[in-house]
């Protein structure tokens, strides 16, 4: 055992975030926070003058609309100049766009209709224009993965929900095999691996408990800030037609595997709770996610409970997106980021953060989803109280996964998954009772 200074509360969990994205940042140019768009195109000269000449510069986390000096949508002859002439893809901070340079555009073989704004492509495009991309080797792509893992414990957590790509797994079965794997990691796999999955049978829960699989990701709509939400007055790009996503829900029921539905907007988190209306209960384990429920109309809150959708939701998300938020959904702001109303009418949270969209930390996030809407006075009757946060980080994760009977509360018979804090912070984080991390 060990010993140090601090109140143990039971270990916390991130409920959403993007592990590939997290040890892919540590291998390319890191744009998130740059404030202004002259120190972006900075920083992606500094990182070209790095590369060798043919080749390609990857990166992400810009952010135009938090530019303080011209928070336009970015252009490609831009990025000409500051990658060198490389062909450059750079993925906005929400995932949902991407700012390519000319040569990049045509390595992906893009025409004018592909593009959203001149030299940036939205939703389903990102990923084509992806495919030109030289992939990482195995051992560089764990090098990042093992590096955003322990960065992850240094943060408090000892247990994280993931939606990634079969790329990612591979890397984790790799660090777990080799006892590198600090964290338990839950698995949500895309849709587009479905019957992948069906054909082998595989199903919610399997693996061990450090690593497991549990959930099929799905997008119903884009994001606030790439302005793709799919909103109930008709704004927004549905990504997923109705009749597509009830077909794929019933799949998921019937292989008893669970889904995790990205809605953001109030019209995808209606639909994705129409999709669940004639499943409710259809096996012991289902357990369906929206995640991110962004903007739920008041009418559909009652809704969440009687078909036993989860709301894994990132309070985090709220702090960086007021200003757009007022701007974008003038007059649904007082039902979004709704915390409050889910949680009284007795719907399950589990919290998370959205990484890399977002700071990873749990402090972080409990603090936006109680008393930093009181100091920011914007609708504060939708924050939660503290005991409400700490469990949908803990206990409410746990269920979210299907591991409530493991983990989550500190109590006889369960794993000793410890996060310790002080007034500074973290201090310490322990899985299984051994540490992973502790401050110097």
């Amino acid at each position: 055992m060990f010993e140090v200074a601090g109140k143990a509360l039971p270990g916390l969990h991130d409920a959403h975030l993007h592990l590939e994205w997290l040890a892919l940042r540590n291998l390319t140019v890191d744009l998130q926070d740059v404030p202004t768009r002259r120190a972006t195109l900075e920083r992606v000269r500094r990182w070209a003058a790095r590369l060798p000449k043919d080749a390609w510069l990857v990166g992400r986390g810009w952010y135009n609309d938090g530019w303080r000096d011209d928070p336009s949508w970015p252009r490609p002859e831009e990025l000409d100049e500051a990658a060198g002439g490389r062909p450059a893809i750079l993925t906005r901070k929400d995932g949902h766009s991407a700012w390519l340079s000319h040569s990049a555009i045509r390595a992906a073989g893009l025409r004018d209709e592909d593009q959203g704004p001149p030299g940036t492509v939205k939703e389903a495009m990102v990923a084509v224009a992806r495919r030109s991309v030289p992939e990482p080797t195995e051992a560089e792509f764990d090098r990042g993965m093992s590096a955003a893992l322990r960065a992850l414990a240094a943060k408090g957590l000892t247990s994280v929900h993931t939606m990634d790509t079969p790329r990612a797994f591979r890397s984790f079965q790799r660090l777990h095999a080799a006892g590198r794997l600090p964290l338990r990691v839950t698995w949500n796999f895309p849709a587009a691996e479905l019957a992948a999955a069906e054909r082998i049978g595989i199903r919610s829960g399997w693996g061990d408990d450090r690593l497991r699989i549990w959930g099929v990701k799905a997008f119903l709509d884009g994001s606030l800030g790439s302005r793709t939400a799919e909103m109930l007055d008709g704004t927004g790009m549905p990504v997923l037609p109705q009749d597509e996503l009830v077909e794929l829900v019933g799949r998921c029921s019937a292989a008893q595997l669970n889904v995790c539905l990205h809605a953001i907007g109030d019209g995808a988190v209606r639909r994705a709770l129409d999709a669940l209306e004639s499943l409710a209960g259809a096996w012991r384990y289902w357990r369906p996610r929206i995640e991110h429920a962004q903007c739920v109309h008041p009418a559909d809150v009652p809704r969440f409970k009687p078909l036993g959708a989860i709301a894994s939701m990132q309070p985090i998300h709220a702090v960086a997106d007021r200003e757009i938020a007022d701007r974008e959904w003038a007059g649904r702001t007082a039902y979004s980021y709704a915390w409050r109303p889910l949680a009284d009418s007795g719907v399950v949270l589990a919290f998370g953060s959205d990484a890399p969209v977002e700071d990873v930390s749990p402090l972080l996030g409990i603090d936006a989803a109680t008393s930093w809407r009181r100091r920011a006075g914007w609708h504060p009757e939708l924050a939660v109280t503290r005991p409400t946060a700490l469990r949908a980080y803990t206990a409410g994760a746990a269920y979210a996964a299907g591991m409530e009977r493991k983990l989550g509360r500190l109590a006889p018979g369960l794993y000793a998954d410890l996060t310790i804090v002080d007034g500074k912070g973290v201090v310490a984080t322990a899985v299984g009772g051994r540490l992973t991390w502790r401050r110097a």
